[in-house]
């Protein structure tokens, strides 16, 4: 990593983990933060464990990436950094924001979990901030560990000392099922058990998610922000989908990781490819610039619960979804609200974020499903234009079909 980014690089069990180290290092508490709104409901408790303000950016109703143009400059003054999300792999306005920051005198921190081999200005993401995490549960498909890059080298070992002030001993028995849980998993494909496993997960009470976004439990969340920062009191939220997302990696993990990232390059090539197709379907918003290698393809369909049963139907999870925007799901109590949402809010509602790797059959379920292809209506920066559906910024329910986090 340090090769391909050409900066130094900090091994983390977690890109939450990074994030946070990132979060405490740049930030003091009470700072303002610029962040999207649709983005996994864990980076936001995350952003409030390091006792910072989430302040929601507004989006680009197309491809949800930040709208550098729509933040008014009352916002920029109060604001102590930027976080951007790179969301499914499309680059956010590294440059722009890179600038704006400068400008600013305050830090760009990049979360690129989704953007392993994205580009923008013929730059990889994640070398424009002064700190920048990424995932390796993401393309190559680790399901553990992640890395937390600098621009400035001198700080990597306070951030080295924070690390492991923070982590919990490996243990056998996790190290074990990290092991055991690629086998069993493909297992219960094979025998088409997903949705019984599913089904009894539910049953015992172990599953933590009922619906896209995990349950905010306000008055807990209340206590909590009262001993902020602290990573500790907010476990319970920054644990879910990854429970190990502090523990000490073992021999197994290190050795499956190195390996799986070896093969990234061939896999990045791969997500590439079934971009391109994915690209030439009706579902697609052309985007300028060369394709990118996403780790999912945002798909804009009118009606998603309708077009995710037909894929389920063929066995192909839609996951990754983060609606209703996060303004919306936590309230003004817990972040301040963008300042033009409709465009998120259209975004977060027709986004139906597919597989690359499965391009070919996505297409065909789709056109024989008979999917109709959303267009994102105009926008004007600061407010929301007369040609939004009225329901447009009201909460959806729909299922939660895999993890997002």
């Amino acid at each position: 990593m340090r090769r391909r980014l050409g900066r130094e690089c900090l091994y983390v069990p977690s890109c939450r983990l990074g994030l946070y180290l990132a979060l405490r290092h740049w930030c003091r508490p009470g700072d303002r933060v610029l962040m999207s709104p649709v983005n996994d409901d864990v980076i936001f408790f995350v952003v409030l464990a390091a006792g910072l303000r989430p302040v929601q950016a507004p989006l680009r109703a197309d491809d949800g990436t930040i709208d550098v143009a729509a933040v008014p400059e009352s916002v920029w003054r109060g604001l102590s950094a930027v976080l951007t999300t790179n969301l499914y792999g499309s680059p956010d306005p590294a440059p722009e924001l890179r600038a704006r920051c400068d400008r600013s005198g305050i830090p760009l921190l990049e979360d690129a979990a989704h953007a392993i081999g994205t580009l923008v200005a013929g730059r990889p993401v994640g070398s424009f901030g002064d700190a920048s995490v990424f995932s390796l549960s993401k393309h190559t498909g680790a399901g553990t560990g992640g890395f937390l890059t600098v621009a400035d080298p001198a700080v990597r070992e306070d951030l080295a000392r924070a690390r492991d002030a923070l982590l919990t001993p490996a243990r056998l028995p996790a190290e074990l099922a990290y092991g055991l849980r690629p086998y069993a998993e493909a297992g219960l494909r094979g025998l088409r058990l997903t949705g019984a496993a599913r089904a009894a997960l539910r049953l015992f009470g172990r599953q933590e998610r009922t619906d896209i976004r995990m349950a905010l439990r306000p008055e807990e969340l209340a206590r909590a922000l009262e001993l902020a920062p602290s990573l500790d009191a907010f476990d319970s939220w920054a644990r879910v989908d990854m429970h190990g997302y502090r523990l000490a990696p073992g021999r197994i993990r290190m050795r499956r990781t190195q390996r799986l990232l070896a093969g990234l390059d061939e896999r990045l090539a791969a997500h590439l490819r079934g971009t391109q197709r994915l690209s030439d379907t009706p579902w697609a918003v052309p985007r300028p610039g060369p394709a990118q290698p996403m780790f999912r393809v945002p798909l804009l369909v009118e009606d998603r619960a309708a077009a995710a049963a037909a894929l389920a139907r063929r066995r192909i999870a839609v996951g990754y979804l983060y609606d209703p925007p996060l303004d919306v799901y936590a309230g003004d109590h817990f972040t301040d609200a963008s300042p033009a949402p409709a465009a998120a809010a259209w975004f977060a509602r027709h986004a139906l974020p597919v597989d690359p790797l499965r391009a070919d059959l996505v297409a065909a379920v789709l056109e024989r499903a008979g999917v109709r292809p959303a267009r994102p209506p105009l926008f004007a920066p600061g407010r929301a234009p007369a040609r939004i559906p009225p329901d447009v910024l009201r909460r959806p329910a729909p299922p939660r079909s895999a993890p997002g986090a």
